[in-house]
């Protein structure tokens, strides 16, 4: 690598970072990344490939998922299993053809060439609830770009990634790939280890508690972070009810709502929301009296945070939980609350990241809008919004008026918001949520993230260079106001 030391990647935190053991890690990335950094755009694929097999091998992937499940005691398998594959082939099919090697674009009229570059060794910070897809994602991008990659999982995600390397480095030995460019923290993962990472790291990408991601922004290394979701749908009065029904309970009971985008609130319009609310209860959700929503209260949200022991659970878990007698709840799919206001003394208005849905009536369409800006004000904000509707220029006002980075239109939320084969969002577990949301990026996380871009500048031909007068500029505005 023809590359002049003072600008290789990682030399600000080489020079400034005292030894310890995180450093050892680093260098054997930075070892790895420095071969990786000759690759042609085939290997770059190969490896990214290599890495997406190592997850979606239907034996390797059913052993993560239970796995996965086993030592979180979040989810269920067979979702799991479809989350792995479905999100890594999605990758896949959006990674197909991309160039992320050397020359990637050129306008010779402009007298411009673009060159993408690796960003060096990234620190992923990946949650409990996809301990292996979240790094499996984050992994094939990071490949992808010619980087290597260090991931430090939660701790209960620890086990799953141990064993999602042992398969990815198997791939990398079968192309020839360094090992080094794909590691992890060791057991037991602290805090500590976790900060030293993101500190000597070029680039963090960090997915999961909010924590996590201010950690990531506080560490000094250019992050990528994405921010709390609490996903609401509005359903209007021209909306196709039990089609509406059909997609939230699909979307909110897959993985016992593991994914931030799964919706947790319903906004109904008054004239289709009863309906609504049977056609919710004919796809397996139970609608609960005042006094048990307060016992569910209770038991969720005890010390006024939501309880750890009902997070990704299944709904007939999280009533006998809550003491629910009722017969109904043993074969819930999940269960509704009714709910009419917003903010802190109203906790289901937040995310409750389990199958259990706040449901909120509103007179018009315009005080659905105003109820789900409040709900995202309070929590959320930046993330998505989700629509049922007949009425296609709603969408765009919602999308031109209300703080999120996302408005899915007529779809399963959790399904579409990352990407779907149905829709033209990039495939990703990481969605960001701009300034709203604490942020540095409002897409979806993807390859181009992982990547430095060089611009190659040539001067323009003549006849294309021109200089605007000040008349140009400024004759309409110093017309209109006489100055």
């Amino acid at each position: 690598m023809n590359v002049p030391a003072e600008s290789s990647p990682g030399q600000r935190v080489a020079r400034n970072s005292p030894p310890s053991p995180i450093s050892a890690l680093i260098a054997r990335a930075r070892a790895a990344q420095a071969i990786a950094d000759d690759w042609t755009q085939a290997q770059a694929d190969e490896a990214a490939i290599a890495a997406a097999w190592a997850i979606v091998e239907p034996s390797r992937n059913r052993e993560l998922a239970e796995l996965a499940v086993r030592d979180t005691g979040l989810g269920n398998v067979d979702d799991k299993i479809a989350k792995n594959r479905r999100k890594t082939i999605g990758l896949l099919r959006d990674l197909q053809g991309a160039r992320s090697v050397g020359v990637i674009s050129e306008d010779p009229e402009r007298g411009l060439i673009e060159i993408a570059r690796p960003v060096g060794v990234v620190a992923a910070i990946t949650p409990s609830t996809n301990p292996a897809a979240t790094p499996a994602n984050n992994i094939v991008n990071a490949l992808k770009g010619r980087n290597a990659i260090i991931v430090a999982p939660s701790p209960k995600g620890q086990s799953t990634l141990t064993r999602l390397l042992q398969f990815v480095h198997a791939e990398l030995d079968r192309i020839g790939a360094p090992r080094d460019l794909v590691q992890q923290l060791p057991t037991p993962v602290t805090r500590e280890q976790t900060f030293e990472l993101m500190r000597q790291a070029d680039l963090v990408v960090a997915t999961g508690s909010a924590r996590n991601v201010r950690g990531a922004y506080e560490s000094g290394t250019p992050a990528i972070g994405v921010g709390v979701g609490n996903v609401v749908v509005i359903v209007d009065e021209t909306a196709n009810v039990a089609d509406a029904a059909a997609k939230i309970a699909r979307s909110k009971t897959f993985d016992n709502a593991t994914s931030c985008s799964s919706e947790n609130s319903v906004v109904a319009v008054d004239a289709i929301a009863g309906e609504l609310l049977r056609a919710l209860t004919r796809e397996g959700g139970v609608l609960l009296d005042a006094d048990e929503k307060a016992a569910l209260e209770r038991a969720m949200f005890a010390d006024g945070k939501l309880a750890s022991e009902v997070v990704a659970q299944d709904a007939p878990a999280i009533a006998r939980r809550a003491g629910l007698q009722r017969r109904e709840f043993a074969n819930a799919r999940f269960l509704i609350v009714a709910e009419s206001g917003v903010g802190r003394v109203h906790p289901f208005s937040g995310e409750k990241l389990s199958p259990v849905l706040a449901f909120y009536r509103t007179p018009s369409f315009e005080a659905a809008v105003e109820c789900a800006s409040e709900i995202l004000r309070y929590q959320g904000a930046g993330h998505s919004l989700g629509l049922h509707t007949t009425h296609a220029d709603r969408a765009l006002g919602l999308g031109l008026s209300l703080p999120v980075c996302r408005v899915i239109v007529n779809q399963s939320h959790c399904f579409a918001t990352g990407g779907s084969f149905d829709n033209a969002l990039p495939f990703s577990l990481s969605m960001g949520c701009g300034t709203w949301g604490g942020n540095s990026i409002s897409d979806n996380l993807n390859y181009r993230h992982f990547l430095n871009i060089t611009r190659v500048v040539e001067p323009l031909a003549p006849d294309l260079v021109h200089e605007p007068s000040e008349e140009e500029i400024f004759g309409a505005y110093r017309a209109k106001h006489r100055v």
